[in-house]
């Protein structure tokens, strides 16, 4: 997936957050962390992928893609607080086979690790692991830009409305 218009438009939305609240001075990492992990959390509530004990499906594919946008803006911010905004790409490995309760498991491994050791490949790996759960869910990277873009404005209307 290619980053950079991303990573501009999470960079403006990042600082007309932190301005408006006051946290320009603030080290927003370990709570962008937690903010992901949630998120996380609440892609996987809505593919209900986990839940062997029920047979309601999956929500709808927009509930579950605007979700896994959710997740994108907080992968962005976090490339932006540590200055890996200069990647322009960056691209999910191939399944193996895997299923996609365990593609979660791996993305709370992999952002556990970022959060443990900052470094530009824990960054990629985080973020690729996360695109290969988009492939696994059927999201094509083009789809998943136009849901970003469209999310960004709802987000920035958000914060106008005192969200």
């Amino acid at each position: 997936m290619k980053l950079k218009e991303m990573f501009e438009m999470q960079r403006g939305l990042d600082q007309h957050i932190e301005k408006q609240h006051g946290l320009e001075n603030e080290d927003l990492f370990d709570r962008k962390i937690l903010a992901l992990l949630v998120e996380l959390g609440e892609l996987a509530n809505e593919t209900r992928c986990f839940k062997f004990w029920s047979l309601k499906p999956s929500s709808p594919e927009d509930v579950v893609l605007e979700e896994f946008v959710d997740g994108v803006h907080f992968m962005l911010s976090l490339g932006i607080e540590c200055d890996f905004d200069r990647i322009a790409e960056i691209t999910g490995r191939e399944s193996d086979g895997l299923y996609v309760n365990e593609q979660f498991l791996a993305v709370y491994e992999a952002v556990h690790a970022f959060r443990g050791e900052r470094s530009e490949e824990n960054y990629k790996r985080m973020f690729g692991s996360y695109l290969l759960l988009a492939s696994l869910l059927g999201f094509e990277d083009d789809e998943i830009k136009e849901a970003y873009i469209k999310k960004n404005e709802v987000n920035y209307k958000r914060q106008h409305d005192g969200y």
